[in-house]
C-alpha cells in the first residue's frame, strides 16, 4: 500500500487524508485493493455508526479511490475489493435514520454504486455487481433502491443473462411499487419467464398506477408473453387490458398484444369485439388492427365469421383506400374457411379486387339470403338504396350495381340492439360529435409528479366521472351538469373553426410561460403529412388553450366531468404552471367563464392563419375532425407523390441583395417538385438548373411581415432554411397563396418522409 493510503488509514489522520489528492492517480493505482479492504475493516467496526473522525477519513478515502479508478480505467483489477466492500454494507443497518439522512453504510454504498454505474457495460465488473445489486432493493433506503434500479436496468441491456437468476426479486420488488424495474422484465423473460407469468394479473394491475413509459414498459412485457403462445397465463389479463384501449398513448401496442393473443386463442376475444369495434371508430388509423382481430375471431365458427364478415365489409365500404387491402386480405380468409357464406362466387373477391364497394355489395347479398338475418337485411338494402341515391353526385363510379362507399353495416351487426332505421339527423350529429375531438395527451416540462389522487382517478371513458360526486360539493361537477348540453353544441360549432391539439407542453420562457402545442392528422393515411411527426404552434396564451381543451375534454364523455377525475388534474396541474398571482384557480375560471370570449377566439384563428396552420390543416366534414391537406385531398396525394411530377410550377421574383435594395429583383423559373424547389437561371423552364432548395432542410415559410409589407411587396413571402434566407414575389396575391400552400404541404411531405425513413431505421 502506498505510504500515505497506510498512515491515513492506519492511523484515521483526517488532518492528511486531504493530502491523497495531491498525489498522480497512477502513483497510487497499485495499492486501491488493499485500501479498499482497509476501509472495509474500519467500516466494520462496532463504533464506527459514532464515530465522524472514522467516517470523514472513509469518505475521503473513497472519493479518492473511485476517482482513480476511473482515471486509471483499472475498475476489473479492483472490481473484486470494490465490490467486496460494496456488499459489506449490507450487513448494516441503511434506512435513513431522520429526513433524507443516509446512515454512514448507506453513504459509502452510495458512492460505490456511482462507480459501479459508471462502468455499467464491463460484463466482468455486472458478474461481480448484479448480485449484489440485487440484494440492496429489498434495504428500505428509497435513494440506493432508485440507485440499483437504474443499474440494474443498464445492466439488462447489456447482459441480461446475469439478471434472469434473480427474476423472483426483482419482480417482488415492481410489485412491492419499484416501478422503475419493469423496464427489466422484457429483457429477462426471455431468460427465465416462470417467476414472471405466475404474476401477470399482478402486474397487469399496477397499469393505472403508472407512469406514461412505465407503462410502456410493461405492455412490451406482456407482448412478449404474447408470442410465447401462453394462453392460460394470459387469460385473466385481456380483462385489463381491454380496459386501458381508450388509452391513444398505448392501444396501438395493446392492439398488437390482443392480435397475437388471436393467433392461437381467438375464442378469448369474442366477447370483447364491442370494445374493439367501438375502438375503431374512436381511431381510424386502428381499423387495420382491428380488422386482424376480428379476421381471426371469424374463424372460431359460422356465426362469428357472419358477425365478423359485417364489420369489415363495413369497414371495407368506407375506409380510405390505405386499408382496403387489409380488410379484403381478412375477409377473404373468412370465406376460404366458410365457403358457404359466398357460394360459387367466392372466386369473384378476386375478379373485382378494384372495386370494394362491389365486393361489399356481393357480401352483404349473400348474408341476405340467410333467414336468421330476417329484416334487418331488407332494412340495410333500403339504406344502400338511399345511400346511393344521396351519393349519386360523389363523383364515383356507380355502374354495374357498385353501393356507395358510405353505407353503413351497424344496425345488423349490433345483434343485441333492436331493428333500426339509418342514421337520422341526430344520431349523425351524435357521431360527429364524438369524432370532432381527439383524446388529449397533457405533459409538462417540470418534473414534479402529478398529486397521487390523480393516478388514483386514472379510469378510463365514463369513469372520469366518479361516484357520487355531489358528495364532495364538486362544484365544476354541477356547473357541467348544468351547461352540458351547451358545451356539447360549443365544441361541435367550434370545433370547425379550431383544432384541438393532440399534446400540450407548458414551458417557462424569459418573461412569461408558453403553451406549445403538437397537432397530428388522425386519419393518418398512407400519404399523410403528420402520420409520424406534428405540427407544432407556441402559444402567448396558455390559459386560452388550456380553456379550450377543457371543453374538447368534456366533449368527449357523455357525463359531466369531476375535478377529481384525471384528465381535469392535468388540466388543473397545468393551469397551476401558468398562473399568475391574483388570477383565478382553474375550477373557478372555468365556472365564471364557461367559454371563452369571442375576441380571445378571433386572436386564436389569426395566429394560426399567420404560421400558417390552415395550409395544412382542414376541417372535414365528412370525417368530422381535423385531417391534414393530403387525407383531405387524396387525389392530389398522388401528384404530390410522384416522382419528377410538379406540384406548382412558374415564375417567380427572387431578390438577390440585402433589404435596403428592395427594387433590385430578379424574374427565375421555379419548379415544385418531390423534395426540393428548383431555380432555373432564367426565366424559361428550358434554362439549365441552378442549385435547389431541399425542402427537407427548410424550416419556416412565411409572409413578409405586416411591418415589412408596404405597396412594393403585397406578393412576397420568405423561405428561411438552416443557412439561408430567400425572399419571393408572385404575380399577385393569389398566386402568391397557392405557391404558399404547395410549399408549405411539399415541405411538411419531406418532413414526414424523412420521419417515417428514420423510424424505420431504428
Amino acid at each position: 500500500m502506498h505510504h500515505l493510503f497506510g498512515l491515513v488509514l492506519g492511523q484515521k489522520d483526517l488532518s492528511r487524508a486531504g493530502d491523497l489528492f495531491s498525489l498522480d492517480d497512477a502513483e497510487i493505482e497499485a495499492s486501491l485493493s488493499e485500501a479498499l479492504e482497509q476501509i472495509k475493516i474500519i467500516s466494520s467496526s462496532p463504533d464506527y455508526p459514532t464515530n465522524d473522525n472514522d467516517q470523514a477519513v472513509v469518505e475521503i478515502c473513497i472519493t479518492r479511490i473511485t476517482t482513480a479508478i476511473r482515471e486509471t480505467a483499472s475498475i476489473e483489477k479492483h472490481g473484486k475489493a470494490l465490490v467486496a466492500l460494496w456488499e459489506s454494507c449490507l450487513e448494516h443497518n441503511l434506512k435513513p435514520s431522520g429526513k433524507d439522512e443516509d446512515t454512514p453504510h448507506a453513504k459509502i454504498a452510495s458512492d460505490i454504486t456511482s462507480c459501479i454505474l459508471q462502468n455499467y457495460n464491463r460484463p466482468p465488473i455486472m458478474a461481480l455487481a448484479v448480485p449484489v445489486a440485487v440484494k440492496f432493493l429489498q434495504r428500505g433506503n428509497k435513494e440506493l433502491c432508485r440507485n440499483m434500479s437504474s443499474y440494474l436496468s443498464l445492466a439488462a441491456i447489456t447482459k441480461a443473462d446475469l439478471l434472469a437468476d434473480h427474476t423472483d426479486a426483482i419482480v417482488k420488488s415492481v410489485l412491492q411499487g419499484n416501478s422503475m424495474l419493469l423496464r427489466v422484465l422484457p429483457s429477462v423473460y426471455e431468460k427465465h419467464p416462470q417467476p414472471i407469468n405466475s404474476h401477470l394479473t399482478e402486474l397487469v394491475a399496477l397499469m393505472p398506477q403508472l407512469e406514461q413509459t412505465e407503462q410502456h414498459h410493461l405492455l412490451r412485457l406482456f407482448q412478449i408473453v404474447a408470442r410465447k403462445k401462453q394462453p392460460e397465463m394470459l387469460k385473466e389479463c385481456i380483462p385489463f387490458l381491454i380496459g386501458h384501449l381508450r388509452d391513444p398513448n398505448h392501444n396501438d401496442i395493446i392492439l398488437n398484444i390482443l392480435i397475437e393473443i388471436s393467433g392461437y386463442d381467438p375464442v378469448a376475444l369474442t366477447s370483447f369485439l364491442p370494445m374493439l369495434k367501438e375502438i375503431g371508430e374512436r381511431f381510424p388509423t386502428l381499423i387495420g388492427q382491428t380488422a386482424k382481430i376480428y379476421g381471426a375471431v371469424g374463424h372460431v365458427d359460422e356465426e362469428q365469421a357472419r358477425m365478423c364478415l359485417i364489420y369489415l365489409v363495413n369497414q371495407l365500404a368506407n375506409m380510405e383506400h390505405s386499408f382496403h387491402h387489409i380488410l379484403l386480405l381478412e375477409i377473404k380468409n373468412i370465406t376460404d374457411t366458410f365457403s358457404n357464406i359466398l357460394g360459387n362466387q367466392s372466386r369473384d373477391i378476386y375478379r373485382m379486387s378494384n372495386s370494394f364497394t362491389a365486393i361489399a355489395k356481393l357480401l352483404i347479398r349473400q348474408l341476405e339470403n340467410d333467414t336468421t338475418l330476417g329484416s334487418r337485411s331488407k332494412s340495410l338494402a333500403l339504406h344502400a338504396i338511399r345511400t346511393k341515391g344521396m351519393n349519386s353526385d360523389s363523383g364515383q363510379d356507380m355502374d354495374n350495381g357498385d353501393i356507395a362507399a358510405g353505407i353503413s353495416f351497424t344496425e345488423i351487426y349490433l345483434s343485441q340492439e333492436n331493428d333500426k332505421l339509418p342514421l337520422g339527423p341526430d344520431a349523425e350529429e351524435s357521431q360527429l360529435e364524438n369524432s370532432s375531438v381527439s383524446h388529449l395527451s397533457i405533459k409538462c416540462t417540470e418534473s414534479e409528479n402529478l398529486p397521487e389522487s390523480a393516478k388514483e382517478n386514472c379510469h378510463e371513458g365514463s369513469t372520469e366521472t366518479i361516484k357520487n360526486p355531489v358528495e364532495y360539493q364538486d362544484r365544476l361537477y354541477l356547473h357541467l351538469k348544468e351547461n352540458l348540453s351547451k358545451v356539447k353544441a360549443y365544441v361541435m360549432e367550434i370545433g370547425k373553426k379550431i383544432p384541438s391539439p393532440d399534446q400540450c407542453i407548458i414551458e417557462d420562457t424569459v418573461r412569461s410561460c408558453v403553451a406549445k402545442l403538437f397537432f397530428s392528422c388522425p386519419l393518418k393515411g398512407h400519404y399523410c403529412l403528420y402520420s409520424k411527426s406534428s405540427f407544432t404552434l407556441t402559444s402567448r396564451q396558455p390559459q386560452l388553450w388550456i380553456h379550450i381543451m377543457f371543453l374538447f375534454q368534456q366533449n368527449l364523455f357523455p357525463q359531466p366531468l369531476s375535478i377529481q377525475s384525471n384528465s381535469l388534474h392535468v388540466l388543473k396541474n397545468l393551469w397551476e404552471k401558468t398562473q399568475l398571482k391574483g388570477t383565478h384557480s382553474f375550477e373557478t375560471a372555468m365556472i365564471q367563464s364557461t367559454f371563452p370570449h369571442q375576441k380571445d377566439l378571433d386572436q386564436v384563428q389569426i395566429h394560426l392563419e399567420e404560421v400558417r396552420f390552415f395550409d395544412l390543416f382542414g376541417y372535414s366534414e365528412e370525417a368530422g375532425t381535423w385531417q391534414c391537406f393530403m387525407c383531405n385531398n387524396p387525389e392530389k396525394a398522388t401528384v404530390v407523390n410522384q416522382d419528377g411530377q410538379p406540384l406548382i410550377e412558374g415564375k417567380l421574383k427572387e431578390k438577390q441583395v440585402r433589404w435596403k435594395f428592395i427594387k433590385r429583383w430578379k424574374t427565375r423559373y421555379f419548379t415544385l417538385a418531390g423534395n426540393q424547389l428548383l431555380f432555373r437561371k432564367g426565366k424559361s423552364k428550358d434554362d439549365p438548373d441552378d442549385c435547389p432548395i431541399e425542402l427537407s432542410k427548410v424550416q419556416s415559410v412565411k409572409v413578409v411581415a405586416k411591418k415589412r409589407r408596404d405597396r412594393s411587396l403585397p406578393r412576397a413571402f420568405e423561405i428561411f432554411t438552416d443557412n439561408k434566407t430567400y425572399v419571393f414575389k408572385a404575380k399577385d396575391e393569389k398566386n402568391a397563396e397557392e405557391w404558399l400552400q404547395c410549399i408549405n404541404v411539399a415541405v411538411a411531405q419531406a418532413k414526414e418522409k424523412e420521419s417515417r425513413e428514420a423510424t424505420t431505421y431504428l
